[in-house]
């Protein structure tokens, strides 16, 4: 088995969606996670704050410099993240499919490099 990252990409600058339609997208995705549970691929799953929120770490000439908001401008940025198990790629683009219809937003699937110990 594998994992793979299902990243929901989020546009830039949209707005907030309405407090009923937002309500929708929330029953949607505990539906879409009761569903990765019940089929035993839930591994992790959770949104993220705006990018403004972030802070950046790294080192430079031996010292760790952090560095407030994102390290790259972009129209889109990681809203959130889903991780689930499955036993290839097919199977997780079907998940990412199920997540794109409960966010309304497009999913990005990528692999884990390595397996999953059994």
């Amino acid at each position: 088995m594998k994992q793979y990252l299902l990243s929901v990409v989020q546009p830039t600058g949209q707005e907030r969606p309405a407090p009923e339609v937002l309500a929708e997208i929330n029953r949607n995705l505990e539906v879409f996670h009761q569903e990765l549970r019940a089929a035993g691929a839930w591994v992790f799953a959770g949104g993220l704050h705006a990018p403004s929120t972030a802070t950046m770490v790294r080192v430079k000439d031996g010292d760790v410099l952090m560095t407030d908001g994102p390290f790259a401008e972009g129209k889109e940025y990681l809203g959130g993240l889903c991780i689930v198990t499955a036993p290839d790629l097919d199977a997780a683009l079907e998940w990412g499919s199920k997540a794109a219809r409960a966010t309304t937003l497009p999913i990005e699937v990528r692999p884990f490099m390595g397996d999953v110990p059994a």
